[in-house]
């Protein structure tokens, strides 16, 4: 041990190597065992290195660098101390793993010699994250951790693989604390060691689908129309190419909200509650990105008589080899090739019925009393030029049903590796932080309390320019559109579902927002909601809609049934 490096001079190398792999955000948690990094980090920003951020909460840190990593289109990382402290990162690794996030995870742990003693705070960390990080190095005190430093990034940051999130467990012996060192010249890592403790381990990918509410309208069968041809489904992260290539076809598109394609000619806004009735005249489908939303769209994909095409030219993180059914396409000439002309009027058609379908549900929307789900979700979209981040459950479906392509916000964002509603303020926050770009968010208000811990920012952190519109119908909404929010389901167990799946909740926003200093706002209307956010978008505020959730499924069917009838008006 007398060779070895001492802790705080491997902690700079190790800040060196982040550094120089092109991290430039770090998020800190405070700990004993972590505190070799905290001071070379804390060094490091004072050389103007990289930009820290510091959360008292583990799992809100994990989801905060996960956003850093989203906006700023690059890796980041997070430092732990050791124990507990580790596995709270475990959703925001697994979140990373499926979007194909680079997030670097930095474990502090104890030395060699006090692991399976009784130590205080020690576990068995290497490997904790096990299938969802693409590499895990367990590096020993003592020795320099530059080079797996710079490994693990370039392994986050795929380089013909997925990218996605790494562990680096980084072992520290006392003393944990300078000793009134001064800044060294940036040290360069060498080649990684052949001895290197590595733990392998490889991408977990989950298969696409996910279940929808029953406003998708699946109890209709499909009728034939006059014409027919391909169309262009972009699911989550499929990018602009999939619009490109829509309207350079003419073929429908089918765009989710994050898959940053719903805009052009060729998008159809309500085309999940369209499918019952185009649907059987497609004849091919060509995917980009990864579908998640829709029970219409799930079905499509599993359509045997219809051929598909998964366009992608590069590993992607969320399925693996030879468990989807489409044929991979990975170059532009054969996905063009593939897809071929649609009949004449193919396009006009789903047109005609998606502009009707549109102005059917601004008509019945109208009419409401009191504000839904929908009617948010569309002005949430119309008012928004900065970055959208969407919460899982009702949010992204409602926008996904009238986000009208006329109008797209810069970029939109949404935890769709698993689409999970936990960590989505620290995922917005990190997003926001990130590029400094006002941002909105909108979600239900089970998500905003799941992740409550994340409105906390310490005293002189950055804070973002960041807007929470909170639709709080005051619990779960999106079981009530799913089986178990049917008539016979309700009628013998309504009880039951209503506590173990609507979890109603009577929390004081406003008092909660108070605690944490961030600026609150009520609003009962829809042109209440709109003014509220036609203000500049300064520093942090949250916006609560009131909502009636026990209404819901009724809503929803009424937005079927117009859209029905407006089809059979347009077909004539």
């Amino acid at each position: 041990m007398s060779d070895s490096l001492p802790s705080l001079e491997a902690a700079r190398r190790a800040v060196t190597a982040l550094a120089g792999g092109g991290v430039h955000d770090v998020v800190v948690a405070p700990g004993s065992r972590s505190a070799p990094l905290a001071y070379a980090l804390a060094e490091a920003e004072a050389a103007g290195q990289l930009t820290l951020h510091v959360r008292i909460d583990e799992r809100s840190a994990g989801f905060t660098a996960l956003g850093l990593a989203l906006g700023g289109k690059r890796p980041a990382a997070v430092l732990t101390t050791s124990g507990t402290a580790v596995g709270e990162l475990l959703p925001a690794v697994m979140e990373a793993n499926h979007a194909a996030v680079p997030l670097v995870v930095l474990s502090a742990d104890r030395p060699e010699e006090l692991r399976g003693t009784g130590a205080n705070q020690t576990t068995q960390q290497p490997g904790l994250f096990g299938s969802h990080v693409r590499c895990a190095f367990d590096v020993p005190a003592g020795e320099d951790p530059g080079p797996f430093v710079a490994r693990a990034v370039r392994e986050a940051c795929g380089g013909g693989a997925p990218a996605g999130p790494v562990q680096l467990n980084l072992a520290f012996r006392d003393p944990l604390v300078p000793a009134g060192d001064a800044w060294d010249a940036p040290v360069a890592a060498p080649a990684l060691p052949h001895d290197a403790a590595a733990v392998p381990s490889v991408g977990g990918d989950g298969a696409a689908g996910s279940a929808e509410a029953l406003q998708d309208g699946e109890r209709r069968a499909p009728s034939a129309p006059a014409a027919g041809g391909p169309v262009v489904v972009a699911g989550h992260g499929a990018g602009e190419l999939a619009a490109v290539f829509a309207a350079h076809l003419g073929l429908p598109l089918l765009a989710e909200p994050s898959s940053n394609a719903r805009f052009g000619t060729s998008a159809i806004a309500p085309y999940r509650l369209l499918l019952g009735h185009l649907g059987a005249g497609i004849t091919r489908v060509v995917v980009f990105g990864r579908p998640t939303l829709s029970r219409p769209v799930a079905a499509l994909l599993a359509r045997t008589d219809i051929e598909r095409a998964l366009y992608l030219p590069e590993p992607a993180a969320w399925f693996e080899p030879g468990r989807r059914p489409e044929r991979i396409i990975d170059n532009l000439p054969d996905l063009l090739e593939f897809a071929g002309p649609a009949a004449p009027g193919w396009l006009e058609a789903w047109r005609s019925a998606g502009a009707a379908a549109d102005a059917a549900i601004a008509t019945l929307l109208a009419g409401e009393e009191g504000l839904t789900g929908p009617a948010v979700a569309e002005a949430v979209w119309e008012q928004t030029d900065g970055f959208l981040v969407l919460g899982s459950s009702n949010p992204i479906r409602d926008v996904d049903l009238t986000a009208a392509p006329g109008w797209h916000p810069l970029e939109v964002f949404a935890n769709r590796g698993l689409a999970g509603i936990d960590g989505t303020v620290s995922t917005a926050t990190g997003i926001a932080l990130a590029t400094g770009v006002p941002t909105r968010v909108l979600m239900g208000d089970l998500t905003f309390l799941h992740d409550a811990g994340g409105l906390l920012i310490g005293a002189g952190e950055a804070e973002p320019d960041l807007q929470l519109v909170v639709l709080n119908d005051h619990g779960g909404g999106i079981f009530g559109l799913l089986e178990h929010g049917e008539p016979a389901t309700k009628a013998r167990y309504g009880a039951a579902v209503e506590r173990l799946f609507g979890t109603p909740q009577q929390v004081d926003l406003a008092a909660l927002a108070a605690a944490y200093g961030v600026a609150f706002e009520r609003v009962t209307t829809l042109q209440g909601l709109e003014t509220a956010m036609e203000r500049p978008l300064r520093g942090r505020s949250i916006i609560e809609v009131q909502a009636d959730r026990q209404s819901l499924r009724a809503l929803h069917g009424r937005i079927r049934d117009a859209v029905d009838a407006a089809f059979r008006a347009v077909e004539g």
